[in-house]
């Protein structure tokens, strides 16, 4: 796994300038869950744009006060500009709605909520919506498509998750934010290893071995069987979530 150093910080300083400018923009809007991903992100932006960001807090009826919490102080630590505004609403007209919804479903709603949100204050103020998905998150398709996988562009999205813990230390994340357990909060108690069924320390050499060995599993004879067969149907499974939608082209009348 390649480390992290100052020179990558610097040149994801640079990455953040040149595609915001390059997009017409000024100031941006990420949205703030109280992890690790996004608070990266948002310091990264703060940082890169000399102040030019927001940070959106969106809890829903089942977001956990450590969340709200961690993100303020992530917010007032380094004089990032934020606004709490809730989903909650939107959250309970879904569960009353559709009766028969599953956590799942109910997170997914929550997330693309979130989503619609950070667009509404990008358009309402003319700021850029910036990624915080990570590049495992990407492969394993551990993400809501058109929900928190929306963007403009994404500054983590190539760096495994381990290295995303890199880069909180560099930037000097709160020591709480960096130490909690990951999770997408999106309902009470979840946690990203326990769904994914493996640590990030264990899944992280397993994409990188993937890449490398492109997609063989038969080249992978150094994890499990079981490890190698959850992890390749996930990645297969999750594909699509990558691609931009198909657009019918072959016109011949």
């Amino acid at each position: 796994m390649q480390k992290i150093t100052q020179k990558t910080l610097d040149s994801i300083f640079t990455f953040l300038q040149n595609e915001v400018s390059n997009r017409g923009f000024k100031q941006v809007v990420i949205g703030l869950s109280g992890g690790i991903d996004s608070a990266v992100v948002t310091l990264l932006c703060h940082k890169a744009l000399c102040g030019n960001t927001k940070a959106l807090l969106m809890p829903s009826t089942s977001s956990s006060k450590e969340s709200i919490e961690d993100s303020i102080l992530l917010c007032e630590s380094f004089k990032i500009d934020y606004a709490i505004l809730p989903i909650k609403d939107f959250d309970s007209l879904f569960c009353n709605l559709y009766k028969d919804h599953t956590r799942l479903s109910r997170g997914n709603f929550c997330s693309r909520m979130r989503m619609a949100t950070l667009y509404h204050i990008a358009q309402m103020e003319q700021r850029l919506v910036i990624g915080t998905s990570n590049k495992t998150e990407i492969m394993l398709g551990y993400g809501t498509i058109f929900g928190d996988l929306a963007c403009a562009i994404n500054p983590i999205g190539n760096l495994y998750k381990t290295q995303i813990y890199m880069l909180a230390e560099l930037l000097e994340i709160p020591r709480q934010i960096i130490d909690k357990a990951p999770s997408a909060d999106l309902y009470d108690g979840q946690t990203d290893e326990n769904e994914l069924g493996y640590s990030y320390d264990e899944i992280d050499p397993f994409l990188e071995s993937y890449e490398k060995a492109k997609g063989d599993i038969t080249k992978l004879t150094q994890y499990s069987k079981d490890m190698t067969k959850s992890l390749h149907k996930r990645i297969q499974n999750n594909a699509f979530k990558q691609n931009m939608p198909m657009i019918f082209r072959d016109l011949k009348y």
